[in-house]
């Protein structure tokens, strides 16, 4: 029984450690619960092989550090279920010069993180709305320029990131317009208004 209960935590050890290369090192203290390797991380705690990231929130010591960090720990809070999006994705895909404050993420469900910097927006997205972005997933340009069209950001920012898609090749004209079909009436003229300045 005892062998059961170590190749069990040995299991779920793997499993977290796992789950935390796919998120530049991070995982959560939920995590760590449902792997059941409670004793390990406290002791790599202790060694200093890990590191507290955030509330909740855990990181494997030495792993690389880089700029797109703060996505990939939101990333595993929300075990994957997770896109960074509407501004914020604008500002991943190179698109206008929207400069968020705020972190958007698009989530299904899920506890969301207790600070100001994130904004949480609850809905599920489809497959071909979203794209990989390595250790997270961000709205595709097309999705993002919608997501944009449909909220309250000046025209002008607007057709900046339309005229941005369209010219650096993240999506076509054609795209957008047969994407905006589905919008309801004042996004879909605030994206025939960018296209009509492209």
């Amino acid at each position: 029984m005892a062998g059961n209960d170590a190749s069990r935590r040995l299991h779920g050890w793997a499993e977290l450690h796992e789950l935390a290369a796919r998120h530049a090192g991070f995982f959560t203290a939920r995590q760590v619960m449902r792997a059941g390797c409670e004793a390990r991380v406290r002791a790599g705690l202790e060694d200093g092989s890990i590191a507290r990231a955030a509330m909740g929130m855990l990181r494997i010591a030495g792993s690389p550090i880089g700029p797109l960090d703060e996505y990939a720990m939101w990333a595993a809070w929300f075990d994957d279920e997770v896109a960074v999006s509407h501004q914020s994705a604008a500002d991943l895909h190179g698109l206008g010069r929207l400069r968020p404050r705020f972190l958007h993420l698009s989530v299904p469900a899920g506890r969301p993180p207790v600070t100001p910097r994130v904004v949480v927006l609850r809905r599920a997205l489809a497959g071909d709305e979203v794209e990989s972005a390595g250790p997270f997933l961000v709205t595709t340009p097309v999705r993002t320029v919608l997501d944009l069209a449909e909220g309250d950001i000046a025209q002008v920012a607007l057709d900046e990131v339309v005229a941005d898609a369209v010219a650096i090749g993240r999506c076509a004209a054609g795209e957008i317009r047969a994407a905006g079909v589905g919008l309801a009436p004042r996004a879909a003229a605030r994206v025939h208004r960018a296209l009509a300045a492209v």
